[in-house]
């Protein structure tokens, strides 16, 4: 099988994802239903998804709601020689199925991992100085995404705790939801600080609860990707969290941003897991009920700050 790396997707972050493996010195395939840009000498953009399947690696840079049916039918060209990496913050469905089990289910491939930390598009696109955490249970694909995307610029770090960077991961894209909105009514960094660690140590009884390990989400895939929003990295989920602290309909910042909002959906389903499985999570629930808009802007900080405190 030849060196070349695939991307599912023609976002910004499959974008991003492209041209760092490009500077990596890699030929690149990129599939789109709508390309935003025109390919260049190594970035070639193909008409048909199966053409994916000539590349060892393939990264699924696309909404979680739209993974299962896309590996499925890219799956139909795969064999156990690839290796599917997903760089997606959602999970699916209400028992927090994470899409690496989406890619081990919908396709024959077993070497499958997840790509996290504080990776933005704009940075990876431009080649600014950054690094991320590839997880995955086999070592061969740690190697294989370091060395299609790691460099002078980009660290890669990996570990093998798949479940816990996944969760992880997407409990810092409602949690930056959750950062934006709070810069949005005007809270400074000291509240700022209280949510975002709090909220943190939520996920991650949620998350161990799920089978990751607790120290993962201390690490790039946790707290390194929090702190990265919380110093206003330009993510999107910043974004959403603000237009919601000023009122805006859910349905305008779909709109806005293109459709479907990952930390929207999976506040809820995080939310609907801690009811019914009894974890303690009061700030989870106070989120997601923000989010649908359930729950007003004073009487969210005013649940913030009136919350009973106890041992950290």
């Amino acid at each position: 099988m030849s060196g070349k790396v695939a991307v599912v997707g023609g976002g910004s972050f499959g974008w991003g994802l492209a041209l760092a493996a490009e500077r990596a010195g890699r030929e690149v395939l990129m599939w789109s239903r709508r390309p935003q840009r025109d390919g260049t000498r190594r970035i070639r953009l193909v008409a048909a998804l199966p053409e994916l399947a000539a590349a060892e690696l393939v990264f699924f840079a696309v909404p979680s709601p739209i993974m299962p049916a896309l590996a499925e039918e890219l799956g139909r060209e795969l064999d156990g020689g690839h290796f599917l990496v997903h760089v997606s913050r959602g999970i699916v469905g209400e028992a927090l199925q994470t899409l690496s089990q989406v890619l081990r289910t919908r396709t024959p491939c077993r070497r499958v991992g997840a790509l996290a930390g504080p990776l933005v598009a704009s940075a990876l696109a431009e080649g600014a100085p950054g690094g991320g955490i590839v997880a995955s249970r086999f070592p061969e694909v740690q190697a294989a995404v370091r060395d299609a995307l790691g460099g002078a610029a980009l660290r890669i770090y990996s570990t093998d705790d798949l479940i816990g960077a996944e969760f992880a991961s997407t409990a810092v894209g409602l949690l930056a939801m959750a950062v934006g909105f709070a810069r949005g009514v005007g809270l400074g960094p000291a509240t700022l600080a209280v949510m975002a660690s709090r909220g943190m140590a939520e996920c991650t009884r949620i998350g161990v609860g799920l089978g990751g390990r607790a120290e993962t989400f201390t690490g790039l895939a946790g707290y390194g990707d929090l702190l990265a929003a919380v110093a206003d990295d330009g993510r999107p989920e910043l974004g959403v969290g603000r237009e919601l602290a000023v009122g805006t309909p859910i349905a305008e910042i779909r709109r806005r941003v293109g459709g479907y909002v990952e930390g929207l959906e999976s506040a809820r389903k995080i939310a609907a897991h801690a009811r019914s499985s009894g974890a303690r999570a009061p700030l989870v629930l106070l989120c997601a009920d923000v989010f649908e808009g359930k729950v007003g802007v004073q009487d969210a900080v005013a649940a913030l700050m009136g919350r009973q405190v106890g041992g950290e």
